[in-house]
Parts: structure tokens; C-alpha cells; sequence
């Protein structure tokens, strides 16, 4: 990996062999007594750089290093499966407070629901969750649909229908799409998975798709700059960052939810001490007026959710989709 800082106390992203992170540190006791000053803290992004997830880690623990004195933290991108591949890599992992993990949900609770994963979603130790970030479709600036009217009625009208890429099956971009071709009835999607967001931004700039499904915060700065246009974002009102774009409900489709939280989890038993300062530096960095400044700058939609309270929102949420995969599995979709 690429190094970012290398002077004492600056965020880095150099990688952490399995056996540093088994060795240094025998024991959790030692951890807590040690921690944070042993070696670097490692958050694993389990998504390609320049994701959403991306973003969050590299412009949020900045900030929450200075309320963790001695600490230093490092990034690891480890894409697959939908973030599978990474969080079950933390799940998994000694509960020392070296290795920590960004999460996205819905697909946190969908992947254990449609598939085998070697992680239980309650048994992570829930730091912070930081953003909301409300769905979005996209096409490129040549594209012929001008409108999400114009984009459903080609779903009605061509035989072979229309293609769009999401970041992964059960993901929120996916479950956004089926929950639009459920309201508009005679639509036809081809759905294209990624395993993160850059690549489906590429192909849909590249022509290779007829429109995206990805979340406002990742195409923020391609709507900025001309790389995209948006036909439509979820969420019952406005995004102010993209004000000119019309929620669906505006655009005709009757749906005003759709979106991705994102926050920080760490593997089951986490020592109560580190536990607690990690919450305790998240919840202060992210009602910090520079973070917040930094956020907007960026295009982050930030809600911060800590802790207990945190872990009960996810468990709500994976609830909710265990009565809409009883209901209807969106494998079919």
C-alpha cells in the first residue's frame, strides 16, 4: 500500500501481517494497558479505494486520532463479496483494538441473510456509525435519458430492457432498484453487481451501462465537475448538496426511503476500556465543527449513531430485512 504520512502521530496506509497483529500483544490485558501505543490501529476498508467506505475512513479518523492520544491509525483495502470478504476478516480477528473495520448496511445484514458468512451481525462491538448517505441514479452527461421518466419508460418499451450496475447483490443500490421496479410495474432491469463503487462509476462513464445505482456522497464530486448527471435521489427530501436533483417521489416513483449507513465496527470482545474510548473519540470527533466542515466539503451525509445505540439501530435494520427476504428474497429481483 501506498504511504500517505510517515511522521509520528499522521494516518499511514501500510499493511499489518496476521502474524504482527497475533504477536505483539499476548493477551487483551496487555492490549488495554498497552493500547493504543503498541502499533498502529488497522481499519480495514472492505471495499476498492475511492468508494463511499473509502472516503469515510480517510477523512474521519484524522480527527478521531487526536482524541486517542499516541494512536496511528493505517487503511487497508480489502475488496470482495460486497465487503464480505473484509468484515469477516475483523470478525474473526484477536479483539486487542489493533483492527477495526468500516461496515455498510444494508449489506452488513443482507449477506448473512442470503448467503453463509462467517460473521453474526450482533456480535460485532458497534463503535460509530457516521454517515447516511440516500441513493442516487445516474447516467453520463451524453446519455438520451434526460429524466427518471425518460429512463422507465425505455424499462417499459425496449424488449431487452435497461442495464444498471449497484455495488453488489443486496446491497442498497440493489434493494433501491427492486423496490422502483416493484412501484412501476412492466419495467425491465438488468442488473450488473461491482464490488465497489469506482468500478461501476467507470462503466457507466464509459458508456458500458445505461445508468447506476449508487449512493449521493459517491457521485457528488462527478455531478460537481460534469461526469454525471443524476435523474433522481432517494430520501423523503432534497439532499443539500444536490438540490437540483428531484427525490423520487418527486420524479414520480412513490419511494422516499433508500440508502447506505456507514460506520466503524470492531470483532466480538472488545475490551470494555478500549471499547469505550474508541466510542468516546468518535462521538466528540464527529460533533467537531472542522470534521463537519471537512464532511461537507467532501459530501458526507453525516448522522452519527454510537455505541449501544448504534448496535440497536443495525439489529432494527437487519430485522427489517429479514421480513422482506421472508417476504420477497431479492436474489429474484
Amino acid at each position: 500500500m501506498n504511504r500517505m504520512n510517515r511522521r509520528s502521530g499522521g494516518l499511514t496506509r501500510r499493511g499489518l501481517g496476521a502474524a504482527a497483529l497475533g504477536s505483539v500483544l499476548s493477551a487483551p490485558a496487555l492490549a488495554q494497558r498497552a493500547w493504543p501505543l503498541e502499533r498502529p490501529i488497522e481499519v480495514v476498508v472492505p471495499f476498492a479505494p475511492g468508494g463511499g467506505s473509502d472516503i469515510l475512513a480517510r477523512a474521519t479518523l484524522p480527527h478521531v486520532q487526536k482524541r486517542l492520544p499516541g494512536a496511528n491509525f493505517v487503511i487497508s483495502n480489502r475488496p470482495g463479496a460486497s465487503g464480505q470478504t473484509g468484515n469477516e476478516f475483523v470478525f474473526n480477528a484477536r479483539p486487542d483494538g489493533y483492527l477495526l473495520t468500516v461496515v455498510t448496511s444494508p449489506t452488513l445484514v443482507t449477506i448473512p441473510i442470503e448467503r453463509p458468512a462467517r460473521y453474526r451481525v450482533g456480535e460485532f462491538s458497534f463503535i460509530a456509525n457516521v454517515v447516511d448517505d440516500p441513493g442516487g441514479i445516474w447516467v453520463r452527461p451524453a446519455s438520451p435519458y434526460r429524466s427518471l421518466a425518460d429512463l422507465l419508460e425505455a424499462a417499459r418499451t425496449r424488449p431487452e430492457g435497461v442495464s444498471y450496475g449497484t455495488t453488489g447483490v443486496g446491497s442498497d443500490d440493489h434493494l433501491l432498484m427492486l423496490d422502483i421496479a416493484q412501484k412501476v410495474p412492466g419495467t425491465r432491469f438488468v442488473h450488473i453487481p461491482f464490488n465497489s463503487s469506482a468500478p461501476l462509476q467507470t462503466a457507466v462513464m464509459g458508456g458500458h451501462l445505461d445508468f447506476g445505482s449508487f449512493n449521493m456522497s459517491e457521485g457528488y464530486e462527478g455531478l460537481s465537475d460534469g461526469r454525471f448527471r443524476c435523474l433522481a435521489q432517494a430520501g423523503a427530501q432534497r439532499w443539500g448538496k444536490a438540490s437540483g436533483v428531484p427525490t423520487l417521489q418527486e420524479a414520480g416513483v412513490a419511494l422516499s426511503g433508500g440508502g447506505a449507513q456507514r460506520g466503524i465496527c470492531g470483532p466480538p470482545g472488545l475490551p470494555a476500556e478500549i471499547h469505550g474510548r474508541l466510542v468516546e473519540a468518535f462521538r466528540t470527533a464527529l460533533a467537531d465543527p472542522a470534521f463537519l466542515a471537512e464532511a461537507d466539503r467532501l459530501g458526507m451525509p453525516i448522522r452519527s449513531i454510537v455505541g449501544d445505540e448504534y448496535r440497536a439501530f443495525t439489529l432494527a435494520r437487519e430485522a427489517e430485512f429479514r421480513k422482506l427476504w421472508a417476504e420477497k428474497p431479492w436474489r429474484e429481483g
